[in-house]
């Protein structure tokens, strides 16, 4: 058994969207009584942080509806149904910002929000880059300004709350690791 278990009694799909699902679960605590919970089913994600061989990071900075405000983030995408992490993870890094890379290597994959979502975020690293040919392809409702940032920009930036997102503060301070123990 699980330490402190919430078995399912009982799960209603209440939405279902393009992005995400939310369902209400029934549940059994682990001291008998019941009660509900809340669940947003996402079906996950990658990050990749992007070093060029001068030691940036390359960055974007886009509107976010959910804070009302642009932040600036390691390019990010969904899975697609059937698809592999780095193959997402290879998609995005082009579609995003118009860089291949020649090796991708899975730093951690970590939860986002366990408190209510499965969402499960891959983060990678991406060296050896290179312009692609065809440049960035974004989506018809993305609009991102490509950025390339020190380690020294990017802590500056999470100060200032210009970089807000658990994700992107994660790839800095390890790229910031990383990079430390390289020099």
């Amino acid at each position: 058994m699980k330490k402190f278990e919430e078995k399912s009694i009982s799960s209603e799909r209440i939405y279902e969207g393009k992005v995400i699902n939310l369902k209400v679960d029934e549940v059994t605590l682990p001291n008998g009584h019941t009660s509900k919970r809340e669940l947003i089913e996402h079906p996950g994600a990658v990050a990749i942080l992007a070093i060029t061989p001068d030691k940036k990071i390359i960055m974007v900075e886009q509107y976010r509806k959910a804070l009302e405000r642009s932040i600036i983030e390691v390019p990010a995408g969904k899975l697609e149904k059937g698809e592999a992490p780095e193959t997402t993870a290879m998609r995005e890094l082009e579609e995003e910002t118009g860089y291949t890379a020649e090796s991708l290597e899975l730093i951690q994959s970590f939860s986002t929000s366990p408190g209510f979502a499965d969402e499960v975020i891959h983060l990678f690293l991406a060296e050896g880059l290179r312009k692609a040919e065809s440049g960035a392809v974004l989506d018809d409702d993305e609009f991102v300004e490509l950025l390339e940032v020190s380690i020294e920009e990017a802590e500056k930036m999470m100060q200032d709350n210009r970089i807000f997102d658990a994700k992107t503060a994660f790839a800095v301070l390890w790229a910031k690791q990383r990079l430390s123990i390289e020099n």
